[in-house]
């Protein structure tokens, strides 16, 4: 957690609220943490990649907006905190929808913005972290399959089991010094050419 608290004058944060006492009150509040600042409003089409953290103004009029924008294809992922006035199940399910990281609440409270930005900063980087797990894990399976797939033809052509199937698979991989993963898509490869020309 103290990471995060060292970390945050490295942030640049974008305000998207109407301009008044509450985004007013955040700029100052941002300004005094020690960040770069910049205000928006309406909603943009896009933000800047070198905005990290945002405060959204979420309300009935703003959600649909706010969500297009955020669905827009980013470099690193936005840590979001949702500024809400109330508490209705619409706003709600805007707030869950946008995948808010923190929430303030209408009327400011200075105490409660450092707060909010440390939480939201230590809730983005455990999403981050179990993202990067989900894909390695993704990435994992699918070259099971393919060494699987890979033994299942060799399997089918060559009358053999699976574990000989598998030490002929590593036996290439090392004699061309290139990974089992390789050498199983090469053989998937040649297997759905040879399929082709009996197709024709």
């Amino acid at each position: 957690m103290t990471d995060v608290i060292d970390s945050l004058r490295d942030l640049t944060v974008a305000i998207l609220c109407r301009r008044g006492s509450t985004g007013d009150e955040l700029i100052q509040q941002v300004n005094r943490i020690g960040c770069p600042v910049e205000s928006y409003w309406p909603v943009p089409e896009t933000l800047p990649d070198k905005v990290n953290l945002l405060f959204a103004e979420v309300n009935d009029e703003s959600q649909s907006e706010l969500h297009s924008m955020l669905q827009r294809p980013r470099k690193v992922p936005l840590t979001l905190i949702a500024v809400i006035s109330y508490e209705n199940p619409s706003v709600l399910s805007a707030m869950q929808k946008i995948g808010a990281h923190a929430v303030v609440t209408k009327p400011l409270r200075a105490a409660g913005v450092l707060s909010a930005m440390v939480m939201a900063r230590h809730q983005w980087a455990q999403q981050c972290r179990f993202s990067q797990s989900l894909e390695k894990l993704r990435n994992r399976l699918e070259s099971l399959q393919k060494v699987n797939d890979a033994k299942f033809i060799l399997m089918r052509h060559r009358n053999i089991d699976d574990k000989e199937a598998y030490l002929i698979i590593r036996k290439q991989a090392m004699s061309k010094r290139t990974t089992t993963i390789e050498i199983a898509q090469s053989i998937i490869n040649a297997d759905g050419i040879l399929r082709d020309f009996k197709a024709d």
